[in-house]
């Protein structure tokens, strides 16, 4: 990395950081908002990801902020340890993703603080919700279609992304029987073929590829890829550091393939792939108006995604290549649609041509940022480490 390359990224870390204060008070009791004109909601999934930036950003009014965030929505959560999907509106229900994110993101927080019981009654509540999420009483949690952040993409039964979320926060939380069976059920094979067996239990792993199902019930699967599940499969440390090395191999060479095929434009990776496209038996009639080939959550590039996606590298060994992909993000994140700013920290773009093409100044696009750079510039995954430490073979 030259000096240039260097010096860029510090200022793009800047510019993070002025997003985040820019909108740490918005118009719903105070709380931070979503995005820095648009969006001005406190959404819980967008703010709970975005607490991996916070916490390494070294600014102590963000940290002050977030405190009240989580004691915001533990005072929210339903009488069954549900979630909301907004911090500040307890009757916003439904989401698949907003539970095991704030077990997650308050397991960060007590790191951080060194509180050990911060909200105690509530994370467990939230436990006990996820515990019954399970229809096999096995820990792995399934969902409904669009009841995650794809609010647009359908997602059916054991999802990749909620599962590894939640196991990254029982490790965190230090549940390491529940989070060793719930690795054991993610490592089962999709069930192939018409008739599941009696005790055959469906899981994520696809035979012979290195990147784990996008979902699968029964004999159901989508054997489409989903970046974010997958860097935090190989953040989690739920893939083996072999698995986790081929699975990088594959979305590079995926990737490349895009590119020459046109449907790429940048460096970085779609946050998912092949596109669904109208003759495919997956397309949905809906997608015709908001989730078009390479746009949004099909095959759109996400900030936030790939912020995960450079931590992963990093915790895959593959440090220079986390070096190339965080500048290539770097250039990704100047991109702006209306905002007269240096970097415009967008929430999506399109992938044949990289054009931003959501809301400025995203909370999540900026914090993810703050963390991707953090990892390649200490060489470290902070937080995700001692999960990959506790895997079972090393306790």
């Amino acid at each position: 990395m030259t000096s240039s390359d260097a010096k860029l990224i510090e200022r793009a870390k800047a510019a993070a950081v002025e997003v985040l204060l820019h909108n740490l008070h918005g118009s719903y009791r105070g709380l931070p908002r979503t995005a820095g004109w648009g969006y001005p909601e406190p959404y819980t999934r967008d703010l709970m990801i975005a607490t991996l930036g916070v916490l390494v950003a070294g600014n102590d009014e963000l940290v002050k902020v977030w405190r009240r965030t989580f004691e915001v929505l533990a005072s929210n959560q339903s009488p069954l340890g549900h979630i909301p999907s907004l911090v500040h509106d307890r009757e916003d229900r439904g989401a698949s993703d907003t539970t095991p994110l704030f077990l997650l993101a308050v397991a960060l927080f007590r790191f951080h603080t060194g509180e050990p019981d911060f909200l105690k009654e509530a994370v467990d509540k939230a436990l006990t919700w996820m515990a019954y999420r399970s229809p096999s009483d096995r820990v792995l949690v399934a969902q409904l279609p669009t009841s995650d952040w794809r609010d647009e993409q359908w997602v059916l039964g054991y999802g990749l992304y909620v599962n590894t979320v939640l196991y990254a926060a029982l490790r965190l939380l230090g549940s390491h029987d529940r989070a060793d069976v719930l690795r054991e059920m993610m490592e089962h094979f999709t069930v192939k073929g018409e008739r599941q067996q009696r005790h055959v239990h469906e899981g994520l792993v696809l035979p012979c590829k290195p990147y784990y199902a996008m979902w699968s019930y029964k004999v159901y699967r989508s054997e489409r890829f989903d970046l974010l599940g997958n860097s935090l499969a190989i953040l989690s440390g739920i893939a083996s550091p072999t698995r986790a090395g081929h699975l990088v191999t594959w979305i590079e060479g995926e990737c490349a393939a895009l590119r020459r095929n046109g449907l790429l434009a940048v460096e970085l990776p779609p946050n998912f792939f092949p596109y669904v496209r109208p003759e495919d038996p997956d397309w949905m009639p809906r997608y015709a108006k908001y989730n078009q080939p390479g746009e949004y959550h099909n095959g759109g590039i996400w900030p936030f995604i790939c912020g995960f996606y450079v931590a992963s590298l990093v915790a895959a060994g593959r440090v220079r290549l986390a070096e190339r992909t965080l500048l290539a993000l770097t250039e990704l994140v100047r991109g702006r649609r209306d905002a007269e700013v240096e970097f415009g920290f967008n929430e999506w773009h399109r992938a044949q041509d990289g054009a931003p093409r959501g809301e400025d100044w995203q909370t999540w696009s900026a914090a993810m940022y703050l963390y991707a750079a953090h990892c390649v510039q200490t060489q470290t995954t902070a937080f995700f480490d001692r999960c990959r430490q506790a895997r079972p073979q090393d306790r």
